[in-house]
């Protein structure tokens, strides 16, 4: 039994119940592309100054996440803003993890389908003043992509809403950079809850204004657009969006509230997915995606419905500091051995979140190992003076 912290400040026994799922390898073929966003394990024996240098990054351990979600059927979302782009992890760092998953990914019997996040990172933004310095930014990243064997998945990047660029200078980078693309790249479209350096994107903070400009590049360049992720926490805007994409153009949902329901699908139209949180619950989402593909919804629900409660938690305001309880929950289920983060990312939720985490997994059937997950959340209540 643990003494566990609650919202209001007071303290109440609990006990993990739940009989753990058990990731195994799926029975039939998805009907839903899904990627999982995985998280990058930090070396805790290497020497760093978290705040100031590059990540020392654990690329066995690192490795092994990825070959965890592969062996359940999931696909891979590489060096996205799970894996700390431009918040401890530095693109010479992404660049090694793209091109060590690839190899990684080839020789995995599955074949599992991987895409790459390519951004402009590796400059300052006081070098990327025009839209020229970010178009060339996104190629040289596309490249090291491309040459590793990944798909491209155009980032979203702080550069152009700094530049305060409007829809033509949207549409002009991204023509550009799409058919610059040897194959049909994925577009991402990440809300300002996840990052407030992206507010305005597309060139309006009216939704409705970013929405035209978006279909409209999508339109003219459908054979090259093989799908975009939405992250703006919106069921009925990605909704009425996807019913007005061109035929084979794929909606990869980013919503880490609403993904049951939009993943289900209304009996038209339906959302494939490229998750955060599909890391963290991945034999609750490979089970589930495998009973939808036999049309067994009332399984798909009784696995899918008791993880939204524990993503709605992980992903709570602020946002972008939900990649520590990717790494939390990775650390509870014995992924890594300990819970350290690059650039002493652990720090920023508190200890009351991580309880709550706790409880929420446990209720989910996503506690592997309970006996393990207990001793390790002891530990950390005892680093908070909670005994």
């Amino acid at each position: 039994m643990l003494t566990l912290p609650k919202p209001d400040g007071t303290l109440a026994p609990f006990t993990p119940t739940a009989t753990p799922l058990v990731p195994r390898a799926p029975t039939r073929l998805f009907t839903r592309v899904a990627f999982a966003a995985a998280h990058v394990v930090s070396d805790p024996l290497a020497e760093t100054v978290p705040w100031a240098t590059p990540p020392a990054v654990d690329w066995e351990t690192t490795l092994k996440v990825r070959h965890g979600l592969w062996d359940q059927g999931l696909g891979l979302a590489e060096a996205m803003d799970t894996a700390q782009r431009g918040m401890g992890v530095d693109w010479a760092t992404a660049a090694e993890l793209i091109r060590r998953t690839m190899v990684e990914a080839r020789a995995h019997p599955l074949k599992p389908r991987v895409a790459c996040g390519a951004g402009t990172d590796q400059y300052d933004m006081s070098e990327l003043m025009t839209e020229d310095a970010v178009y060339a930014a996104y190629a040289e990243q596309m490249e090291v992509i491309e040459a590793a064997g990944g798909q491209i998945i155009l980032m979203a990047t702080r550069a152009l809403p700094a530049l305060d660029a409007d829809a033509d200078t949207y549409l002009r980078v991204y023509t550009r950079l799409i058919e610059a693309a040897a194959a049909p790249v994925i577009l991402h479209w990440l809300g300002d809850a996840f990052d407030p350096a992206l507010a305005g994107y597309w060139g309006s903070t009216d939704v409705d204004a970013a929405t035209k400009t978006v279909l409209g590049l999508i339109a003219a360049h459908g054979d090259k657009v093989d799908g975009i992720k939405i992250s703006l926490l919106d069921q009925a805007h990605e909704e009425a969006f996807r019913a007005r994409l061109p035929e084979g153009v794929k909606l990869y949902t980013g919503d880490d509230f609403n993904y049951a329901p939009l993943i289900e699908g209304d009996g038209t139209h339906y959302s494939h997915a490229l998750l955060g949180i599909f890391a963290a619950i991945a034999p609750a989402a490979a089970q589930a995606l495998e009973a939808l593909a036999a049309d067994d919804r009332e399984t798909y629900h009784a696995l899918l419905t008791p993880t939204v409660p524990l993503s709605r938690e992980v992903f709570r305001a602020p946002t972008q500091y939900y990649k520590a309880g990717i790494a939390f929950l990775a650390w509870l289920n014995g992924q890594q051995s300990h819970f350290l983060m690059p650039g002493g990312f652990q720090s920023s939720r508190g200890i009351i979140h991580y309880a709550e985490i706790f409880r929420l997994a446990d209720a989910a059937r996503l506690l592997q190992n309970p006996d393990l997950a207990t001793t390790r959340m002891r530990h950390l209540l005892a680093l908070n003076g909670i005994d």
